[in-house]
């Protein structure tokens, strides 16, 4: 179900709501509910996994890929990318505009 609708979002439509989860993640883990967090980080990967699946989006793969990535270190503390959360915040807020 979730599928099918996602699948008709454009691009903005989708990191939007992804941006929106990353959001609700970040502010989960900064107040320590780390459970509501893990539930949230899930879910940020869940959308991010059918943008990477949506063939329309194929010129944009490794960028979502990299994404990935970079959601899983931020919520991991890892510093691989040196990329901090208001980057990536600014990342999101394009897609709003």
């Amino acid at each position: 179900m979730l599928e099918e609708k996602w699948y008709k979002m454009s691009l903005k439509q989708q990191m939007g709501n992804i941006g929106s989860e990353f959001f609700k993640m970040i502010v989960l883990k900064n107040k320590g509910d780390l459970e509501n967090s893990k539930n949230s980080f899930i879910k940020t990967l869940e959308l991010t996994d059918l943008s990477i699946r949506d063939k329309r989006w194929k010129d944009r793969l490794s960028e979502t890929l990299r994404l990935r990535e970079i959601i899983c270190g931020l919520f991991f503390d890892i510093k691989e990318y040196n990329i901090l959360t208001d980057n990536l915040k600014k990342y999101f807020i394009n897609f709003s505009l």
